[in-house]
């Protein structure tokens, strides 16, 4: 695991069961990750373990000592534009876990998923909501070692709040464009959203518009996943990268882009150890320029990939490592 300062810190989400440095950072190191993200709840429930102090000092001096940023992911079940009364309440009291556990372990950002207006209520009112809710949970962050909480739009399914990064703008307004407040782009999400990802300069103009809706530098964590699916199915369907229909040079696009200029990227890939290996050191070999030209080619049609000029099938599903709902 290198400890040279990069453009983009590459990495991946690590498995912590056994120990947050026991296991994650051992993980991280195996598959020479710059970069780490971490569950410190099941994603799946609502439970709120305290940790142990002894594993989150460990955890935060490894981080320190290799240079590593460390983000958290909230539990998926986390929704504050939901109708139900205990699912929103449940909502506070989870984020508010992850966003004090993120301090404790020195995290860099909590992510969070954007969430959906759940029975039958408009976005209008589900907004409202998602602004007496969280901004008060945002208003706690007073401490310049407390994590930034970035919002993940998602695949666009349902009655999403937020999909495609155009959404993102009443949502920040919801929040007024809160100082602690940013933003985590998943990949995968964006092009099943429906951003023209594949194309040539299509990762470009979603940044573009990115930066134009949330403003510089609230662009804090990439989750780099390719797609088993085609654009704009809306469905969550993680993919190795350049084995699915994004590809190799949209990453290479988004790696040179002013807009992720110092900002970390994990991946959320199938496989196991072996394959999220491969998957980091593709993304670094874009980001160092050999990758990028093997990207031009593939626009070009010199070369052939599953991303580039992709069929409309889908992909065949592959087992995760990490589930693709991050």
């Amino acid at each position: 695991m290198t400890t040279t300062q990069r453009r983009n810190p590459i990495g991946g989400h690590v498995p912590v069961a056994g120990g947050l440095a026991a296991k994650g950072i051992s993980y991280a190191e195996d598959i020479d990750a710059e970069s780490v993200q971490v569950f410190v709840a099941n994603p799946r429930g609502w439970a709120t373990p305290a940790g142990s102090p002894e594993q989150d000092e460990e955890f935060r001096r490894q981080c320190a000592e290799q240079r590593l940023p460390a983000f958290i992911h909230a539990p998926y079940l986390i929704n504050f534009g939901s109708h139900t009364e205990a699912t929103a309440d449940k909502s506070v009291h989870s984020l508010r876990h992850s966003l004090r556990r993120g301090r404790a372990i020195a995290a860099s950002g909590v992510v969070v998923h954007t969430g959906s207006a759940t029975g039958g209520r408009t976005r209008d009112r589900a907004l409202a909501q998602v602004r007496e809710l969280l901004l008060p949970l945002l208003d706690e962050l007073t401490d310049p070692a407390d994590p930034w909480l970035l919002l993940e739009p998602t695949a666009g399914q349902g009655a999403s709040l937020c999909g495609q990064v155009g959404e993102l703008a009443p949502y920040f307004d919801a929040l007024d464009h809160h100082p602690r407040l940013g933003v985590c782009l998943d990949t995968c999400h964006a092009f099943a959203a429906g951003h023209d990802m594949a194309s040539p300069g299509g990762t470009a103009r979603m940044l573009d518009e990115l930066v134009e809706v949330a403003g510089p530098g609230r662009l804090r964590l990439v989750h780099a996943n390719d797609s088993q699916d085609v654009r704009g199915a809306r469905k969550d369907r993680h993919a190795n990268i350049g084995a699915g229909h994004i590809g190799s040079a949209a990453f290479a696009e988004l790696l040179a882009h002013p807009a992720t200029e110092g900002v970390p990227l994990v991946i959320e890939t199938p496989g196991g150890k072996e394959a999220h290996a491969a998957d980091v050191a593709h993304l670094k070999e874009l980001r160092s320029g050999t990758g990028a030209e093997a990207g031009a080619r593939l626009r070009s049609g010199t070369a052939t990939e599953a991303g580039a000029g992709a069929a409309e099938a889908p992909l065949p599903a592959r087992a995760a490592g990490v589930p693709s709902s991050g």
